[in-house]
């Protein structure tokens, strides 16, 4: 029997304006709205997410933070 779909947790979140064209596009595509997006990418982040391509973009991200918060 597959498991009952709840949202259980809200919380606010800060994203980038790319970020969140990103995530509304992507619940788009998958005819999801946006939390249940979230719900799905985090939920099966280890099967949809490439360690090494993951550790590499974030030291990216890292690094450009700081300039971007500016």
């Amino acid at each position: 029997m597959p498991k009952r779909f709840r949202l259980t947790r809200r919380f606010n979140v800060a994203m980038t304006e790319d970020g969140f064209r990103r995530l509304k596009r992507f619940a788009a595509d998958a005819g999801l709205d946006e939390g249940e997006a979230l719900s799905f990418v985090f939920e099966n982040f280890d099967s949809i997410a490439d360690e090494d391509n993951l550790t590499s973009r974030l030291r990216l991200f890292n690094s450009e933070l700081d300039a971007r918060k500016r």
